[in-house]
């Protein structure tokens, strides 16, 4: 009989391992502190680019947000900023938002505060070196978030920690088609998780995402969407 507490237990440890799981890795999740994943107007899309800047990839793309006057943000890797200061510039001035992804992209899970002060700390260095400004939004590698991080970013005075409602499973090379199929999904209201970069490498393959979005931005522009920046949408 002295077995079925000790299983009690077990299950009881296995539960909450896989709801500490959840909070870490889950975009819904705020089990570890508030974060932001829409935009509060259904009229609204939030598109975010992770893992830039990227000279092959980013011209391109604010090109095209151009065309269709869409303001988005930009979450940045500092080392990447480091290698295209004048991309990183470029997209600033073009009116879009800048944002941290840490300097080295690790996954901050189990990181201790020290050293998930010194990755953002990396990073807002290297971006505010190139384009002036000093991001106050960050986005964690991955998404994976642990108990320590929201009270690292109050501290610094960040604005917030940004996840996202949709996205596009775009970080890896591949046709445009399966990301058009899912960005069907986003909706206006949503903030909408893309790639223009990859952590791996600084010249990244994300044409697909271009792509995908040429064949998008016309159609949630004629369906009444407009596109906010993270700066645009909380002043």
């Amino acid at each position: 009989m002295q077995l079925l507490p000790v299983l009690a237990s077990a299950g009881g440890v296995c539960a909450a391992g896989g709801i500490l799981a959840w909070g870490a890795v889950a975009p819904s999740s705020q089990l570890f502190g508030s974060t932001i994943r829409h935009t509060g107007d259904a009229s609204a899309m939030a598109l975010t680019f992770d893992d830039g800047p990227n000279p092959s990839v980013t011209p391109a793309l604010l090109d095209l947000l151009d065309r269709y006057q869409a303001k988005a943000t930009f979450f940045l890797i500092g080392g990447w900023v480091r290698k295209a200061p004048a991309l990183a510039r470029e997209i600033a001035e073009r009116g879009h938002t800048v944002g941290n992804h840490t300097d080295t992209h690790p996954a901050l899970t189990f990181r201790p505060a020290r050293q998930i002060v010194r990755e953002l700390d990396g990073c807002d260095d290297a971006i505010e070196a190139a384009t002036g400004q000093k991001p106050r939004w960050m986005r964690p590698p991955f998404g994976f978030r642990g108990p320590q991080l929201a009270g690292v970013v109050r501290r610094r005075g960040g604005a917030g920690v940004v996840m996202w409602s949709a996205w596009a499973w775009d970080w890896k090379p591949q046709p445009a088609e399966p990301v058009i199929q899912r960005l069907r999904r986003a909706r206006g209201g949503d903030i909408v998780l893309l790639h223009d970069g990859d952590h791996r490498v600084p010249e990244g393959d994300r044409r697909h995402t271009v792509a995908a979005l040429e064949y998008w931005l016309p159609r949630w522009k004629d369906a009444g969407i407009h596109f906010v920046s993270l700066d645009g949408l909380h002043k």
